[in-house]
């Protein structure tokens, strides 16, 4: 038994529901944690800073996205290749996978680092940052962007482990970076009064803490998946179909960071104070996105594995109940958060101002965010499923290009926040509903290419 099989989950066989869930939940608590331990930023450097500490870290959260999101979405061709590669019980492409996600995460890490440093305090002026905020910004992105070898690591890691059906050990190190995290933030903001540049600090140590223990769990696997310091390198093949499948979901979660950057840019017209209530909310919300986040992945290895092994009535069971789980959980949340908005943004900030910008994106995205989470299911499956520039051209054209055609022509018509805010569950419907049917036919034209039983093994294959 290898040194991660306890950890391990087959999802080729046995009941979904209950393997769905057991897998889910560890993701879910890991975005659930990583959220609280990014939100303890905004608190400590809310209630220990000023209003504009505040908004000097929420200016950069399009910003920092972006600059990450390229490599995003090559993890997710990452957790595609090893998942179909596990589910195919092929060993020999499941190493090459697994040295060739490491070879690109560190040589790619360091090159987004420097290119993040460069252009960060650039593209902070050309989104109207506010000149009383834009200097904290800039040394809060210097700083961040110094820690993104650390985080593309580890997203890389945890993407191979999540393929393997382990969401656990992810989660445990993402529990122990995140305590560092805390007790650094309390330390150099309380102690040592550095506000901004404290925080960043703190994130660059805890995210560095999380990619070396990922780092640790591979260096120890005994079976196929161990990552040796040798053997790191690019294999051609493993990189052209990760690239295939994850640079589309990248040039996708890029173009989204675009469209809100757009969309920060009109927030900031507003001033210091609702850009400070915007942050306050976005913090919240990702609490509400981790259930779309979440069984995003989960689609992804799921149908992944199911793919490999060519067990394609599992894979609409798994897509039906990732949907439904995704809904449920988003409606829940979602609501729970609008009733208890008001509460939780003082938390943030007491000022009624700050609460009074805030609830405004709380009423309305919070309101439809199972439509968010239906859309980002529904992209998961597909990519899974190998599918990967379908569901990217739909998304950039139903929501980034959506967007900023609303920014361009709507919003100076009436230039409110709320005209703002009902851009995104507009955007998340219409993608909604077009990958839903290229979903549908996608899932039964595989279903009708199963055509041959083997008259005498009684296996199926697919005709070509």
């Amino acid at each position: 038994m290898d040194s991660g099989s306890k950890y391990n989950i087959d999802m080729t066989q046995g009941p979904l529901f209950g393997k769905i869930i057991r897998f889910t939940i560890p993701l879910m608590s890991s975005y659930v944690l990583q959220m609280l331990f990014n939100t303890v930023d905004l608190i400590v450097v809310g209630r220990f800073a000023s209003s504009h500490a505040l908004a000097a870290v929420g200016a950069t959260s399009g910003l920092t996205v972006l600059v990450l999101n390229i490599f995003f979405g090559l993890s997710v061709g990452v957790n595609v290749l090893a998942a179909r590669y596990i589910g195919a019980k092929d060993p020999r492409n499941i190493s090459r996978t697994v040295h060739t996600a490491a070879a690109v995460g560190i040589y790619g890490g360091v090159m987004m680092a420097l290119i993040g440093i460069l252009i960060s305090r650039p593209a902070l002026i050309w989104m109207d940052t506010p000149s009383e905020i834009l200097g904290k910004s800039s040394l809060y992105m210097w700083i961040y962007c110094s820690s993104i070898p650390f985080i593309i690591f580890y997203n890389f890691g945890s993407s191979i482990l999540r393929a393997q059906g382990d969401t656990r050990r992810p989660l445990y190190y993402m529990i122990t970076g995140g305590i560092v995290k805390v007790l650094l933030d309390l330390l150099l903001v309380l102690l040592f009064r550095m506000d901004v540049g404290g925080v960043a600090m703190a994130t660059l140590i805890s995210n560095a803490v999380s990619a070396g223990l990922t780092l640790r769990a591979l260096n120890s696997a005994r079976d196929s998946s161990r990552l040796i310091r040798k053997q790191i390198r690019i294999h051609g093949p493993i990189f052209r179909d990760m690239v295939k499948i994850g640079l589309p979901a990248g040039i996708q979660g890029s173009f989204f960071s675009l469209s809100n950057i757009v969309i920060q840019s009109s927030i900031n017209s507003f001033g210091a104070l609702a850009i400070a209530g915007n942050t306050a909310a976005q913090s919240l919300e990702g609490l509400v996105y981790v259930a779309s986040s979440s069984f995003y992945y989960t689609a992804i290895s799921f149908v992944g594995q199911n793919h490999g092994a060519q067990k394609y009535k599992r894979i609409v069971r798994s897509i039906f109940i990732c949907l439904l789980c995704t809904n449920v959980f988003s409606i829940f949340t979602g609501y729970l958060f609008w009733i208890c908005g008001r509460p939780l943004l003082r938390i943030f900030n007491p000022d009624p101002e700050v609460i009074r910008w805030g609830m405004i994106r709380v009423a309305i995205l919070f309101s439809t965010y199972f439509l968010c989470a239906a859309m980002d299911t529904i992209s998961g499956s597909l990519r899974g499923l190998g599918h990967s520039i379908k569901p990217t051209i739909v998304t950039l054209m139903g929501v980034c290009v959506f967007r900023v055609a609303w920014v361009l022509w709507i919003f100076p018509h009436y230039k409110t926040m709320e005209n703002l805010m009902i851009s995104y569950p507009i955007s998340w419907l219409i993608v909604s509903l077009v990958n839903g049917t290229i979903l549908f036919f996608v899932v039964r034209n595989l279903l009708r290419g199963v055509v041959k039983m083997h008259p005498h093994k009684g296996f199926i294959t697919i005709s070509t």
